[in-house]
């Protein structure tokens, strides 16, 4: 494509922010107006303030900003309903960018057409985390490794125990599930660390640091040999519940879990039965099958669970480097280079 995109503002995006798109790619026409948008209540806060309401009038003016556009920044209102329809309402729309890294369930929510999938690309935020998310995931590993909740139970007991055997994260093998942008990262840290890192790979990918790449289905054959298991997987059919009674059935005694991915990809019934066994030892959880965590839910109170609401990935630079994403992939886009981060519409992931 040649000539000029426009682009509607379709989540909250910091006006010097909006400037840097057009700084970046100055065939960008920006459509954006703030008062339509909801206030952010932190970096990366796409659906905004919740108390946020738009006029009857107000709505209307969004809507036409929206259909009038080549391209959105942003899922309307991070509904994936509006998405769909903003789809069937604008033919001359040609790519949409979703703000999230796991995008893709959300283009699945809109349940599109073929026709529709076929006419509109789109692409996610896929490895603006991923530095992040590896330094929770590292976090987990230390924390499994380093028997963090016994440390924590003791000094808020005021016990001074007898000394005890710590693992050596340098001597320890750890699983990465997923070698896309957020693994690769985990994998360079790890190893930066002496840890010997086993990666999956459906393509086979060579990932720096990783000293073995497996396919998915020979993870079961590893699983008795590693320390930990990390899973940046995203949500889709092909990992719902990976780790499930199966996979832990055959997992190294007292092992770490974490999960820097999708919550999907955690069977919690099968994976609190294994803590319960000491089958696992720790588990560092960014990520839920539900979230907000239900109140009932036991991994609530699991003294050897840690519990992070969907933060882990949250960093004060997040918002720019989305935008520098995009602005990148609208060059691609008005060039007619293929874009990064394409959303596989079989897959969505």
């Amino acid at each position: 494509m040649t000539g000029r995109l426009r682009v509607a503002v379709a989540a909250p995006l910091a006006p010097e922010l909006c400037e840097l798109l057009t700084v970046l790619e100055p065939r960008i026409d920006l459509a954006v107006d703030q008062s339509l948008l909801p206030p952010m209540r932190h970096p990366a806060d796409f659906s905004g303030d919740p108390s946020f309401r738009r006029t009857s009038e107000q709505q209307a003016a969004y809507e036409e900003l929206l259909v009038t556009a080549d391209v959105l920044y942003g899922i309307p209102d991070v509904d994936p309903g509006a998405l769909a329809r903003v789809v069937r309402a604008n033919p001359r729309l040609r790519w949409v960018h979703t703000m999230a890294a796991g995008g893709g369930g959300q283009v699945r929510g809109a349940q599109l057409t073929a026709a529709e999938l076929e006419r509109v690309v789109f692409t996610t935020s896929a490895g603006v985390h991923g530095d992040a998310l590896a330094e929770f995931a590292v976090f987990g590993v230390f924390a499994g490794a380093k028997h963090l909740p016994r440390l924590l139970e003791q000094q808020r007991e005021r016990v001074w125990s007898g000394r005890w055997m710590m693992g050596q994260v340098s001597d320890q093998t750890v699983l990465v599930l997923g070698l896309g942008g957020i693994g690769a990262m985990v994998a360079a840290k790890l190893s930066a660390l002496g840890v010997t890192v086993i990666g999956t790979s459906r393509r086979g990918a060579a990932v720096p640091g990783v000293a073995r790449t497996i396919h998915p289905d020979a993870a079961t054959e590893v699983l008795p040999h590693v320390d930990a298991v990390v899973t940046t997987l995203p949500g889709t059919d092909a990992t719902y519940h990976l780790i499930g009674r199966e996979f832990l059935s055959v997992l190294k005694q007292g092992a770490t879990v974490v999960n820097v991915g999708r919550g999907t990809v955690i069977d919690e019934s099968a994976l609190l039965d294994a803590l319960n066994r000491d089958v696992v030892g720790f588990a560092a959880l960014d990520v839920f099958e539900v979230e907000p965590l239900p109140e009932d839910s036991p991994l609530w109170a699991h003294p050897r669970v840690l519990v992070s609401p969907h933060t882990a990935a949250l960093d004060a630079r997040e918002d720019r480097r989305i935008a520098e994403l995009f602005a990148e992939n609208a060059t691609r886009f008005l060039d007619g280079r293929p874009l990064r981060n394409v959303v596989d519409t079989v897959e969505f992931y």
